[in-house]
């Protein structure tokens, strides 16, 4: 039985509609509930798992979490983010969003119609929740939104936030490379420094949420 299943095709891909529709009836559902049923760890050793409401989303709508650099669900990718109330009550989005990450020697090979960024940020769907205490022991889902980066003048920003990244890497090296890099998209080290993120700043991500009617 074993050697036959190759045989098995593969389950449907998730459209976007169909996540979209599935998520619109998670919203004001509480993430943590949802990740002990899971089995997603929130803390350990007194450490907070960043990306546990990311995985218990993910979990949701029926993908393992794993670390493939292709978009989450084929066409589409999944993100979460934490939004919290400002001095008003109004939600702002707490921190910028990661969306892809490289190595320098991709960075330095890979024009930006070929990258992993524009794969991830071509087509979202960017879920919002409630970030609580540092605890986060409660964190509903405030809802989620659909975005594409379709626009050609947003396109060309975010090209020239990536190719700004590229020219760094290529004329001064990786280690050169800054958080203050980048109108929409800032670059990030990751782990030991041998590669990095690249990240969506928060005034973006809540221009993609609808919070904001400017990207940047």
């Amino acid at each position: 039985m074993s050697d036959q299943l190759h045989l098995i095709p593969p389950p449907p891909a998730l459209s976007r509609a169909e996540g979209l529709r599935r998520l619109d009836a998670l919203v004001g559902v509480d993430l943590r509930p949802l990740a002990d049923r899971y089995g997603i760890t929130v803390f350990r050793d007194g450490r907070r798992n960043k990306g546990w409401a990311g995985q218990v989303v993910e979990r949701y709508l029926g993908r393992s979490p794993n670390a493939d650099k292709a978009a989450d669900f084929g066409d589409w990718e999944l993100k979460v983010v934490s939004v919290v109330p400002d001095a008003r009550g109004a939600p702002r989005v707490k921190e910028s969003m990661a969306i892809a990450h490289c190595t320098a020697a991709e960075l330095e090979s890979t024009p930006f119609e070929d990258s992993h960024l524009l794969e991830k940020i071509g087509r979202l769907v960017v879920v919002a929740r409630l970030a609580g205490a540092p605890d986060d022991g409660h964190s509903p889902v405030l809802g989620a939104a659909p975005f594409d980066l379709d626009a050609p003048r947003l396109r060309d920003r975010v090209r020239e936030d990536y190719d700004e990244i590229r020219w760094v890497v290529r004329a001064e090296g990786a280690y050169a490379l800054t958080g203050h890099i980048g109108r929409l998209i800032q670059p990030r080290p990751r782990g030991d420094g041998s590669a990095w993120g690249f990240y969506a700043r928060a005034r973006f991500v809540a221009f993609m949420l609808g919070l904001s009617d400017r990207p940047d």
